[in-house]
């Protein structure tokens, strides 16, 4: 991690949201979430989310390293349709060791989406996947 990698870096994300994140679109093999209305559905909100903290951070960790997304804290309070353009901010509020915690919000043009907060590991990403092909041949 760099030494620039401190509470108070942020980013925006605007995002248009395309019918392909509504609920109906989550996961197209269950006859419930197809049965769902047309807005954003909270698991693509959640990403969304994480994408603004991954900006919020963008330059400020090593060649090799990522984050991944350890814990994540929301609320979704309205419901956002297509076509709507949904405005992320994410605030990097917290260093502790290899743990990141992001306070985030987002709206639309008619109201607040979502509050709450995320939180990121710093892994260095060859150690990582190493673990993971042991787990995957053991």
């Amino acid at each position: 991690m760099n030494a620039s990698l401190r509470p108070g870096l942020a980013a925006r994300l605007d995002y248009v949201v395309p019918d392909e994140r509504t609920v109906p679109y989550l996961l197209p093999e269950s006859e419930h979430f197809a049965a769902l209305p047309t807005v954003l559905a909270t698991g693509y909100l959640v990403a969304i989310v994480e994408w603004a903290c991954m900006r919020a951070i963008d330059g400020h960790l090593q060649v090799g390293e990522q984050t991944l997304g350890v814990h994540i804290d929301l609320s979704h309070q309205a419901p956002t349709p297509p076509g709507s353009t949904l405005t992320v901010h994410a605030e990097l509020s917290a260093v502790e060791g290899r743990q990141l915690t992001f306070t985030v919000h987002a709206h639309d043009d008619a109201a607040t989406i979502c509050r709450g907060i995320h939180r990121r590991a710093v892994i260095n990403t060859e150690r990582f996947n190493a673990r993971i092909r042991a787990r995957v041949t053991a």
